[in-house]
């Protein structure tokens, strides 16, 4: 397979069928580089094709708990308090920088997925 750009859906499962024959391939040999590029075309192809939707604090707060399998009661340690979970995950109350910090510090959620603004919910 030639590289080129991805600008199919064709080009992007010749890509993929690519990629699954040089899987484990040796990185920094021929074949090891061929996989780096075409990996990061399908990446780009895929983000312009297949775009995420842009999610706000607490989506990426949920979105943590449900793969780590934790609870609201989890968060409630964390935070300090069961009202302040609830509040938080319930758009009652912002994320403050000492949240952020134990978010990001205690659970590896990046803190530059909490930073943004997102609306709050009317009391």
């Amino acid at each position: 397979m030639e590289i080129r750009p991805i600008v199919t859906d064709e080009d992007h499962a010749a890509a993929l069928r690519e990629i699954d024959r040089l899987w484990g391939v040796e990185p920094g040999t021929p074949g090891g580089d061929r996989f780096d590029v075409l990996v990061t075309l399908v990446q780009a192809y895929e983000e312009r094709r297949w775009p995420m939707p842009k999610l706000d604090p607490v989506e990426h707060i949920i979105g943590h708990m449900d793969l780590t399998g934790r609870t609201q009661a989890d968060l409630a340690k964390l935070l300090g308090s069961r009202s302040r979970a609830s509040e938080v995950l319930n758009r009652k109350r912002a994320l403050t920088v000492e949240m952020i910090h134990k978010l990001q510090s205690e659970w590896g959620i990046p803190a530059e997925l909490l930073i943004r603004p997102y609306k709050l919910d009317a009391a």
